[in-house]
């Protein structure tokens, strides 16, 4: 009986336990990590797909132009090729002593020697001899009219060649052009990473100016909550109307929403921000500062910005003048079209017939040669002219869209600094505004505590509050945007 008591309590402890276990976390919370603006620009410009993709044709063009200068070197082949003769040539030598008359002087000195050095030796023996062996042969391969067929059946070659340019201004002329490849992918990626900082800063800023704007609203809704609590006890002693209290109320009501979509704000910009750090979308960051921490910027920059807007580094215009130096050399290229090449060629080949595929049998015959080659263009029915034209036309392109292109720059540059000079005033009139209105609400909260003011006067100070730190964050964030903006007009590389 102690047992099954004992047994019952422990079941009854544990069943107690069970909703506490059922709360215990399975791991602890991952930390959040902290990022400042370098370090988000620093994880942008390593981890962000656009720049990976940049700095790969980077990589890719400078194999190219590596790939053009090959063609410099000697190009080494190795070839082999069999034919198999299904109709045998027939060549023929006349009809009266056509082909035994070439060798008749030869046969005659070789009658003589032989009858010095043979006492019974008879003279004819020898071209009777050859006679009969080449009716014999004539006979086994001649035609129905007379030819002899020539060649065998199996036809082998295998070997090597070689060539290389000796002189081609073309060549060497297009090895420029390749090198202006890599020179403007190495500008595109710069103007990626530009892109991608001012993107990475714009977004950053967002989320402080997100943060900022839910610190307000959290201030005012605690403000407002406050109040609505001291006004509930001041009703409940009979000191306010019921009236005050339906206001204090509806104030939390109004401001609570604000405060729940300034929440929601933080979790779109934090995600905007993670997806330009290629960072997974759940990993929780938590950007560093205030924009309160740029107030400095807007002293001096602007002066000294508006100093150095320059569009000598602009990404842009680079990319135009590249382009406009491969056009040059591309025209450079089609008037060498017109001067002659010389290229050098060698082979070694090794060559075989049979009649049958005994490869052991076969006689196998090298032969080797080398040449130089001279081409030199006289008419090919003016495409060449014609494509230099066509090149000449699009310079003059490139160079307009080059003027309309800098004049539109300067206009965004005008546009930037202006936008900058009136945050620097909106940021003056603000910074005012939230000092006046911070002391017009502690004034309107002690009236109502005293009873010389009312409720509304004390909620429109708390509007007004509210409206001027908004003003105040708004400016700031508006600053540092336009100095980005002009940042990337300017074509400032992201540190």
């Amino acid at each position: 009986m102690e047992r099954l008591e004992f047994s019952k309590k422990m079941i009854r402890v544990v069943f107690m336990l069970l909703p506490a276990l059922a709360f215990i976390p399975v791991k602890a919370q991952e930390q959040p990590i902290a990022l400042s603006l370098e370090k988000a620009l620093e994880i942008a410009m390593s981890e962000n797909p656009t720049v990976k993709v940049a700095e790969q044709e980077i990589e890719k063009k400078k194999y190219a132009k590596k790939g053009a200068y090959a063609a410099l070197f000697p190009q080494v082949n190795f070839g082999a090729d069999y034919s198999r003769t299904l109709k045998k040539q027939i060549v023929y030598f006349g009809e009266s002593g056509g082909f035994e008359s070439m060798f008749d002087p030869l046969i005659n000195g070789a009658e003589k020697l032989i009858s010095g050095y043979v006492p019974d030796y008879t003279p004819g023996s020898l071209a009777a001899a050859i006679g009969e062996a080449s009716q014999e042969a004539a006979r086994e391969s001649a035609s129905s009219d007379g030819g002899m067929e020539m060649g065998l059946s199996n036809n082998w070659s295998f070997g090597f060649t070689a060539g290389m340019p000796l002189i081609n201004a073309a060549l060497w002329k297009s090895l420029s052009i390749s090198g202006q490849d890599v020179e403007l992918a190495i500008e595109q990626a710069r103007s990626s990473k530009i892109d991608l900082a001012n993107q990475v800063k714009k977004a950053y800023f967002s989320v402080l100016l997100a943060n900022d704007s839910y610190t307000v609203f959290k201030e005012s809704y605690d403000n407002a909550m406050k109040n609505f609590l001291d006004v509930r006890q001041k009703y409940e002693q009979g000191l306010v109307a019921e009236y005050d209290l339906i206001r204090a109320d509806v104030a939390v009501k109004n401001v609570e929403p604000n405060m729940l979509q300034a929440e929601n704000a933080v979790k779109l910009v934090k995600w905007q921000l993670k997806a330009l750090l290629g960072m997974d979308l759940d990993l929780a960051i938590e950007c560093g500062g205030k924009l309160t921490d740029f107030e400095s910027e807007l002293l001096g920059d602007y002066i000294t910005a508006t100093a150095n807007a320059s569009l000598d580094d602009n990404t842009s215009l680079k990319q135009l003048d590249i382009q406009n130096e491969q056009l040059k050399n591309t025209l450079k290229l089609q008037k060498l079209d017109f001067i002659p090449t010389l290229s050098l060629s060698a082979a070694y080949n090794w060559n075989a017939m049979n009649e049958n595929f005994k490869f052991k049998e076969y006689r196998w015959n090298p032969y080797s040669m080398i040449g130089i080659s001279l081409s030199f263009p006289i008419f090919t029915g003016g495409s060449r002219v014609q494509k230099a034209n066509q090149t000449k036309v699009t310079i003059t392109q490139l160079q307009l869209r080059k003027e309309d292109l800098e004049r539109n720059l300067q206009l965004v540059v005008r546009q930037s600094l202006d936008n900058m000079n009136t945050c620097v005033k909106r940021y003056g009139a603000a910074r005012k505004g939230v000092e006046q209105a911070g002391r017009g609400y502690m004034i309107a909260q002690k009236r109502y505590d005293t009873g010389a003011g009312t409720l509304l006067e004390m909620n429109d100070a708390e509007l007004a509050m509210t409206q001027a730190k908004l003003n105040f964050n708004q400016a700031i964030y508006d600053y540092v945007t336009a100095k980005s903006d002009l940042e990337k007009t300017l074509g400032k590389q992201a540190n």
